[in-house]
């Protein structure tokens, strides 16, 4: 951790709503007039689209796991180089991922490759990760140990999957079936690799439905934030210092279910992330937090 050059984390698996927090992030650095520097995840994958699709093939063929979720399709050990240097000297390299052509066409490369490593902007006031592994730790690295404010979104398991469904068909053109394999497939590294990080979150939004979601690979359509509620848990209230009276006057309809979580409805769920990151990252731009 660096209360000069700090670090805030979102991680959540691919279809698990981080968009939604990245959106009230850039509400409240615009308010407060912080100049952050972002950095995606999938730029730290360790194969371009078509590389990954040989090497799934390929580790399918010697029954080993292969997936982005796990360390030999990602490149942990930059990530963490990035967080160590960064927390130091505000300093670091990255690059992006290019998702689909627009994306591409703007950068002058095809979709699904990576641009160049470059230097981080100099003069940031901090570093904001968006991805699957902002909360890493293996054998090997300790991505975890440079964050400063580590934040977890996930939905319940058969909403992460109606989601990642509906989105990889809907805007990448991925068949249903190829979806479900995918999921299937990446099982393995999703327990040992993603699951672990929402034990070492300071803060998790959990979005649960209040439809039938019991068969994610029948659903039409995904549940709206309307149709939901959104758990929220403090692991460590004394570190955080969340105001809970405040949180129930400020947001109706929530509730306490624990003495560390509160429960809001899900249209809501923007709001409340704003009005529980708010102080807390003014307090890291201050070096308080």
């Amino acid at each position: 951790m660096s209360k000069q050059y700090p670090i805030i984390a979102i991680t959540g698996s691919s279809g698990a709503g981080t968009s939604t927090v990245r959106v009230a992030m850039e509400h409240i650095f615009r308010r407060d007039g912080i100049n952050a520097v972002t950095v995606e995840g999938d730029s730290f994958h360790r194969y371009d689209r078509f590389e990954m699709q040989q090497q799934v093939e390929q580790a399918l063929r010697d029954g080993r796991h292969l997936s982005h979720f796990g360390p030999e399709g990602n490149l942990f050990d930059r990530l963490e180089a990035l967080f160590m240097e960064y927390s130091e000297h505000g300093t670091g390299l990255r690059r992006y991922y290019l998702h689909d052509p627009e994306e591409a066409r703007s950068r002058g490369r095809e979709p699904g490759m990576f641009t160049p490593w470059t230097q981080l902007p100099s003069g940031t006031d901090l570093l904001f990760y968006e991805g699957l592994h902002g909360g890493i730790v293996t054998d090997k690295v300790n991505v975890a140990r440079y964050v400063d404010l580590l934040i977890g979104v996930v939905p319940i398991v058969n909403l992460e999957w109606i989601q990642k469904i509906h989105r990889d068909t809907a805007e990448r053109g991925y068949s249903p079936e190829a979806v479900t394999d995918n999921i299937l497939r990446r099982m393995h590294d999703y327990t040992h690799h993603i699951v672990p990080q929402f034990s070492r979150t300071d803060i998790n939004f959990q979005r649960v439905p209040t439809v039938d979601t019991s068969d994610p690979f029948a659903a039409r359509d995904i549940p709206t934030l309307d149709e939901s509620f959104v758990v929220i848990r403090f692991r460590e209230p004394r570190k955080t210092q969340p105001d809970f009276t405040y949180l129930l006057h400020m947001i109706h309809d929530s509730f306490m279910s624990r003495r560390n979580t509160i429960v809001v409805p899900g249209g809501k769920m923007g709001f409340a992330m704003e009005l529980i990151l708010q102080p807390l990252i003014e307090q890291l731009i201050r070096r308080e937090y």
